[in-house]
Parts: C-alpha cells; structure tokens; sequence
C-alpha cells in the first residue's frame, strides 16, 4: 500500500503543528493556575489533563467531567494512584484505569478499543470524559487519538491536527508507531466496507 502510514510522519506532523496558546473555556488563565491543573478540552466533551486535573475533585466538579480514563493508573513512578475508590464521594464519575507506563516499549495498542467505547459511552451519554496521566502528553494523548481514529473516522494525521490546536502533546515514538499501525489498519478495513 503506498500510502502507509509511519511514526515517523506523526512525529513531523507533530513537530510542524502549532498549538495555539488560549486558556480553557470559561475560565481564565489565572483561574486554572488556582486550581493547579493542566487540562484542555481537545474535541467537544473530551478533556485531556495530568494528575493535578485528575486529582482535583472541585476542578472536575466546576467543569462538569462525568468520566475519567486514568492511563497511568498505579503506585509506581509516573503512574498516578487513583482508582474507583478515589472518585466514590463524587456520584456520578465513571472510572477506568489502564497500568501503564510511559515507554516506547509499551503495549498501549491493547487499550485502544475498550478507551474509545468509554469515551464514546461517556460522550454519547451526555457527559464529559477526561481523559489523564501523569502530564497529560503521552499516553492520555494516544488513548484520545487513537478514539478519534476508531469513533469520529479520522486519519491518525488528522487526528494529531486536531488535538494540537487545543493541547501540545508528545506521544512517545512507539505510541505513534503504534498509533501509524492503528491507521493503517483501519484503512485497510475501510477500503473493504
């Protein structure tokens, strides 16, 4: 197939996108540096945050999150140790958690699906998905590309394009191998439907 596609062009596409600097909807940059989070709504309804977003029960009351994807759930470094229990005063919060790591040698294509039917759940249901890690710019990222890949129909390119006019994020360069693997599969399954 001439038209694959590799890490190696996400990463330009990466590296040639520009993400605008504006503060997150109804609140002002000042606001969300009381708060201490860093978190942005990338596509409507989906928010991709780091720990401090997560962790920020007020935070994710005042901006409506119904759902949360931890895809650094644990207790080891670089994981964040929240869990169902973290989130039970708080009615309403579904919680997933993948244990994942930030290394190129992760297996983060594993969770590609069942993180695109929870977002897709969550969004569908009329609530609000944040979607975190540890500084919500790696595996966040690539579980919230790899959504708009399988659910909205996009490319992994646009894809990228999209999420990067709200959010800078760097996903490591096996996650955008693993990401460019995704989208090539789905072509192929496109051409055949």
């Amino acid at each position: 197939m001439a038209d694959q596609t590799t890490g190696r062009q996400l990463q330009r596409i990466l590296h040639y996108s520009v993400t605008p600097c504006r503060p997150m909807l109804g609140l002002r940059r000042n606001e969300c540096a009381l708060y201490d989070v860093d978190c942005d709504e990338v596509y409507p309804r989906l928010y991709i945050g780091d720990a401090n977003s997560a962790r920020n029960k007020q935070y994710l009351r005042l901006i409506g999150i119904t759902h949360v994807l931890n895809t650094a759930e644990g207790t080891r470094f670089g994981q964040v140790d929240t869990g169902h229990s973290y989130y039970r005063d708080m009615s309403g919060i579904r919680y997933m958690g993948f244990p994942m790591i930030d290394q190129p040698s992760t297996d983060i294509s594993r969770y590609f699906y069942i993180a695109s039917k929870f977002i897709e759940n969550g969004i569908n249901s009329g609530g609000k998905v944040l979607v975190h890690c540890m500084m919500g710019m790696s595996r966040s990222a690539t579980c919230v590309l790899a959504y708009l890949m399988i659910a909205r129909k996009m490319t992994a390119a646009e894809a990228v394009r999209t999420v990067r006019m709200h959010r800078d994020i760097r996903p490591n360069e096996g996650f955008l191998q693993q990401l460019a693997d995704l989208d090539n599969e789905l072509k192929r399954d496109r051409l055949y439907y």
